[in-house]
């Protein structure tokens, strides 16, 4: 399995780079790789697959933080991992989310994003 995730370098520019499947056959980078764009991404922004994303256009306009589309979208990569939650952080405008996965090799991953 294969996704592509972008990176900021030292220098600020930004490059794209290929996450796989690793070595034991675990592809939890490729879903984490993927959940962040997810979180980054606008409600029917994919023509592919539309129901992915939040509505960033929509909270700008109404002020209501987009928690039940995080939630929505913490649902549907929830199988990917052995454990995921993903929570805002208190009193972050725009909005941020913590992300804490445990992969099925066991590692625990925490990140912080802004959508």
């Amino acid at each position: 399995m294969r996704t592509y995730g972008r990176i900021q370098n030292e220098d600020g520019s930004k490059t794209w780079v290929v996450v796989e499947t690793d070595a034991n056959g675990y592809s939890d980078n490729v879903y984490l790789t993927t959940l962040v764009q997810c979180l980054k991404l606008n409600l029917g922004e994919s023509p592919i697959y539309a129901n992915y994303g939040i509505p960033q256009y929509q909270t700008i306009i109404t002020q209501v933080m987009p928690d039940y589309y995080v939630m929505q979208t913490q649902t549907q990569f929830s199988q990917y991992f052995a454990s995921l939650t993903i929570s805002r952080v208190q009193g972050s405008f725009p909005p941020v989310y913590q992300v804490n996965a445990t992969c099925h090799n066991g590692a625990i991953i925490n990140s912080t994003i802004a959508t």
